[in-house]
């Protein structure tokens, strides 16, 4: 298999839809291995519509390339009230990216 599956988390603001089912927002993706690129994303948003949304605002980005990016487009784009959550997620989720990239370098 030639992608891998991470995921960031974040805690919710007070006052959405989604708390009531989760207490924390998740981005999930699944990432190509040699470049870091996110083939598909998800996130734990209550609307089918937000959770597609977010998922073709992440899709093609290369972590290789740092967090920035992403993390300035899901400001510039997604409006709502989850934005700092799906924004501090999005850094959760490259935290995990740099762990396991450290992990794999020091195991070969």
């Amino acid at each position: 298999m030639n992608t891998y599956f991470i995921a960031g988390h974040a805690k919710l603001p007070s006052g959405m839809a989604a708390q009531s089912v989760y207490e924390t927002l998740t981005i999930t993706a699944e990432l190509d291995k040699k470049y870091g690129v996110i083939v598909e994303a998800s996130c734990t948003l209550a609307t089918e519509h937000g959770r597609s949304f977010i998922s073709q605002l992440l899709r093609g980005y290369s972590l290789e390339d740092g967090v920035n990016e992403p993390v300035r487009v899901i400001k510039e784009h997604y409006l709502g009230k989850a934005g700092n959550a799906l924004a501090s997620a999005m850094k959760d989720l490259y935290k995990q990216y740099e762990t396991y990239k450290q992990q794999q370098t020091i195991t070969k």
